[in-house]
């Protein structure tokens, strides 16, 4: 019996510790971020992996990717410019920053 419990308990503990790495997903699906971008893969844009690395250890962060994401940019990762997403608002581009930064 203890073993059961203790199993059950370790893939609870799995599920909601990889639980946040999923948690905007959807929401990135939704605003159309995957269209150029995947978590682990370069498309069009670099994949979410590499912008959490790029910008590892940085307090501003999410603030500076959240600005990013409703206004556009362009040179850091190359010749291809990111376009503006007025479609997000300010807490959305927060959230999905914040989500960013957790894709190691």
């Amino acid at each position: 019996m203890k073993r059961i419990f203790l199993a059950i308990a370790s893939i609870a503990a799995g599920f909601v510790i990889s639980t946040p790495a999923l948690a905007d997903l959807p929401l990135a699906t939704a605003k159309n971020c995957m269209t150029c971008h995947a978590v682990a893969t370069k498309l069009v844009g670099p994949s979410f992996k590499d912008v959490a690395a790029k910008y590892a250890g940085q307090k501003d962060a999410v603030d500076k990717l959240s600005a990013k994401i409703v206004k556009g940019g362009a040179g850091t990762w190359g010749p291809v410019p990111m376009p503006a997403n007025a479609q997000v608002t300010s807490d959305e581009a927060k959230k999905l920053a914040a989500w960013v930064m957790t894709q190691k």
